[in-house]
């Protein structure tokens, strides 16, 4: 049955496009109740961006799953002639969140688990993991760790094996959420009252025409969901990364991705609004306007 974007409960939208077909494939966070158990993934495929056929399960766990809880921002990549997606979990083991890597033959999978468990360091709470190929081709893991361990939530990166079944080396941090001049506090929980809580979600590194490289990602604004961009200064993964100035979207929407249409046009999926069951994709043209990254006027 075909579904309108309008009619699509996702999170985290994540868009592949696949010339050879003229299709888009739409993953993301997927289950009616993402903060409970989890369910598995779904995709739905569509030309333009508009009407979508699915959904399409391809990742449905098995009992001796590492998981049950959280199943978060599945990302998808071809690499190495095969389909690799990163997905975020809490593990049962000790209730951490942390990314995992599962791959697949087919971008309508199933997709199995390819690391053995989260490849994010095991006691830190981490989410939201993307990968980034460097300039001599090596794989990294861009990640969040959880403003939950540490109150300024940091996106922090590391060298990945080869094959993307383990990070290689230590994580590093590239910039925390207070850095940015954008980004205000959460209000204070109950469950957190003694600390200035700073969020970051969602980051996606995009390698610009001129050789740059940007980094979407997410927190808040005065309690509302906001997209923020990065650059480094060294177009390296290390950076250093300065913030701009002020959020690319701030209306109560995020965890955005950057990809091309079949026509050329360089277009961003974020969900909106940011609240359970009521989240949508929507897709929004971009524009480099003086070097920066603004959203197109239609």
């Amino acid at each position: 049955m075909l579904k309108q974007s309008c009619e699509i409960q996702i999170r985290d939208p994540y868009v592949v496009p696949v010339e050879a077909e003229q299709k888009y494939y739409l993953f993301g966070s997927t289950d009616a109740n993402i903060w409970g158990k989890g369910t598995g993934f779904d995709v739905y495929v569509g030309s333009d961006l508009e009407q979508w056929d699915g959904p399409f399960p391809v990742f449905r766990p098995e009992e001796s799953f590492y998981a049950e809880d959280n199943f978060w921002a599945p990302e998808v990549y071809a690499y190495q002639g095969r389909y690799y997606m990163f997905a975020t979990f809490r593990r049962k083991a000790n209730g951490k969140l942390g990314t995992a890597v599962l791959t697949s033959d087919s971008l309508l999978g199933p997709f199995q688990p390819h690391s053995e468990g989260p490849v994010t360091p095991y006691e830190w709470n981490c989410l939201d993991g993307t990968l980034h190929i460097d300039e001599s081709g090596k794989p990294w893991m861009v990640f969040c760790h959880e403003w939950k361990d540490i109150s300024d939530g940091e996106i922090c990166a590391a060298r990945l094996q080869e094959d993307l079944s383990a990070l290689q080396g230590e994580p590093i941090t590239l910039f925390r959420a207070s850095e940015a001049s954008w980004a205000t506090p959460l209000p204070l929980s109950e469950k957190i009252k003694s600390l200035t809580n700073y969020v970051t979600d969602g980051p996606f590194l995009h390698r610009t025409a001129e050789g740059g490289l940007i980094m979407l990602w997410a927190s808040f604004v005065h309690g509302s969901y906001a997209l923020g961009v990065a650059k480094s200064v060294s177009g390296h993964v290390e950076g250093p990364w300065i913030q701009e100035v002020e959020p690319l979207f701030q209306s109560d929407g995020g965890h955005g991705m950057i990809f091309r249409t079949f026509d050329g046009r360089l277009m961003l999926t974020i969900h909106t609004p940011n609240r359970t069951p009521d989240e949508r994709p929507i897709f929004l043209e971009l524009a480099f306007v003086d070097g920066r990254l603004t959203l197109k006027k239609s």
